[in-house]
């Protein structure tokens, strides 16, 4: 069956819709990879940081990348009904949201940045990745701006321009890395802290980009009669905070189980953090990656569902689930051909590099369970079925796999392998969870 007439043609169209996802979901994670691989040519000390600091703001990320979400199927199942004054009315409101989460996010996790001190991770880490991390909270302000818009345009199929966006915005990024974290072009070299001033001019940047286009665009005036203050409604915000925030507390249970791995493993040592960040760094570009094709199937179950085709919409999802496992499966190959020359890019120890390709082993093992959960979470969210796919993210990884991983760990003395044994192991069952989920609700 998934190899019919009716399956090619939902490939296809998938495909078109997701590859400039992909390639803009990619600008996020490219980000932090950037700053890994620049900051770990300065020394492992650096690099550690950069997996502490990434690892705690991961957790500000996600929740606002969740919360940012709950625009994308309202709109396009408003779309599937040609209902234009809901979508406008889910743009206003969904900006300011977004705006207001933002600028929270960024006062709160600034205020607790301290606390890191009291992770019991190395002394000259920690001093390292406070303000490099505070930097970064302040990002989430102009991200969240450029969320809202993104996420809207996503809703109306219309993918390519934030991937143009992202494209020049981590262009840019890399850039500045240079710049400030060297101290080029009569610039102080500020180090770390260099990479996320960089991160914060590019999402400017991003946002500044983004409400250009959605403000200016011909296509969209349609809508832009809608963006006034009387239109303002807490009923549409609180709709849309119930949709996103059990999306914000799924990922927080799956990436806050990554975070919280980091911090296990600095609990070993500063080599072996160094070389968590290497591996986590090239499982999280293929998982934006994969997320991409989750985007694209959350688009297409939920403009079919609005559009009455239940069928259709089982289709699209079956058919985004196939892509995303070919994509991952792929990308596992890859891996495993490269795992002894990609630690070479980020920092000159050879420890660190031996370490960091066991766990890229590990890294490649999982990436089809990866693929399988990311774009089944898609599906499910086109169905606007939100809280159920959380329950299972904190059953599989904060039940399973990181008391797997801590036994594995430091019971069994793996270190930082066991660790990520345990990860593999939430993985696959979350993935399996969310496969048999999608086929019970969708018809058959």
């Amino acid at each position: 069956m998934i190899f019919s007439a009716q399956y090619r043609e939902h490939y296809k169209n998938t495909f078109w819709l997701a590859y400039p996802v992909v390639l803009s979901q990619l600008g996020h994670i490219l980000v932090s990879v950037a700053d890994s691989v620049m900051a770990g040519r300065i020394g492992t000390a650096q690099l550690a940081a950069a997996s502490l600091g990434n690892s705690i703001f991961t957790i500000t990320l996600v929740f606002g990348l969740g919360i940012s979400f709950s625009i994308t199927p309202l709109v396009a199942r408003a779309d599937g009904r040609k209902n234009h004054t809901r979508i406008a009315l889910v743009l206003l409101n969904g900006l300011f949201l977004n705006t207001i989460v933002g600028v929270l996010l960024f006062l709160a996790f600034w205020g607790l940045s301290p606390l890191i001190a009291y992770l019991n991770q190395p002394e000259e880490v920690v001093q390292l990745a406070i303000p490099y991390v505070n930097i970064l909270f302040l990002s989430m302000v102009p991200l969240m701006v450029f969320q809202a818009f993104k996420q809207f345009a996503e809703g109306l199929s219309l993918t390519k321009q934030s991937m143009f966006i992202s494209i020049f915005a981590n262009v840019a990024n890399v850039g500045l890395n240079y710049v400030m974290i060297y101290g080029k072009l009569g610039f102080p070299a500020l180090g770390l802290n260099g990479a996320a001033w960089a991160t914060l001019i590019s999402r400017v940047l991003m946002a500044l980009m983004m409400t250009a286009f959605i403000l200016r665009a011909r296509r969209f005036e349609r809508y832009r009669h809608y963006l006034r203050w009387a239109n303002l409604s807490w009923t549409h915000m609180v709709r849309m905070f119930k949709i996103g925030l059990p999306i914000s507390l799924q990922m927080i249970f799956e990436m806050g189980a990554f975070s919280f791995s980091a911090v296990m493993i600095g609990w070993v040592g500063a080599r072996d953090l160094a070389a968590h960040q290497i591996a986590l760094n090239v499982a999280s570009v293929t998982y934006m990656m994969a997320s991409g094709i989750s985007a694209a199937a959350t688009i297409r179950v939920g403009k079919l569902r609005g559009s009455g085709d239940l069928y259709g919409a089982h289709v699209a999802g079956n058919s985004s689930l196939v892509l995303g496992a070919l994509f991952m499966a792929s990308s596992a190959t890859l891996i495993i051909l490269c795992k002894d020359f990609i630690p070479l890019f980020y920092v000159n120890d050879v420890s660190v590099h031996a370490l960091a390709s066991k766990l890229l082993i590990i890294a490649a093992i999982f990436q089809l369970s990866d693929g399988v959960q990311v774009v089944g979470l898609g599906a499910l969210r086109g169905l606007e079925d939100v809280k159920v796919p959380s329950m299972i993210s904190l059953f599989s990884y904060w039940l399973i796999a990181l008391p797997l991983g801590f036994a594995l760990g430091f019971w069994l003395e793996l270190g930082a392998v066991g660790i990520w044994l345990g990860l593999f192991t939430g993985l696959t069952i979350a993935a399996l969870l969310l496969f048999f989920r999608f086929r019970r609700l969708s018809p058959q």
